[in-house]
């Protein structure tokens, strides 16, 4: 998604200047792409983006395991557990 378009800027750069590509990142919302000898080796993103990156994998795990959990018949509709805890 971000590979066709993401600035790239080599390790030595960075390390030079990594106040200004933390702020370029975090002013732009846009991850810049860390290289070394022309390879990405890193990736640096406003930790805002990070959260919700994180958030969304985390979802994505869950629904995986309730997936997962269904497939083995081994989990409590959600209406059973409001019943159980007075919910209802």
């Amino acid at each position: 998604m971000y590979d066709s378009y993401m600035t790239e800027v080599a390790v030595s750069e960075a390390r030079d200047r990594l106040a200004e590509v933390i702020d370029e990142t975090r002013r732009s919302g846009e991850p810049i792409s860390v290289t070394r000898r022309g390879r990405r080796v890193a990736v640096i993103i406003d930790s805002d983006a990070f959260d919700r990156l994180v958030d969304i994998a985390e979802d994505i795990e869950d629904r995986y395991e309730l997936d997962a959990a269904r497939a083995d018949d081994d989990y409590v509709p959600w209406d059973e557990v409001k019943a159980a805890l007075g919910l209802e």
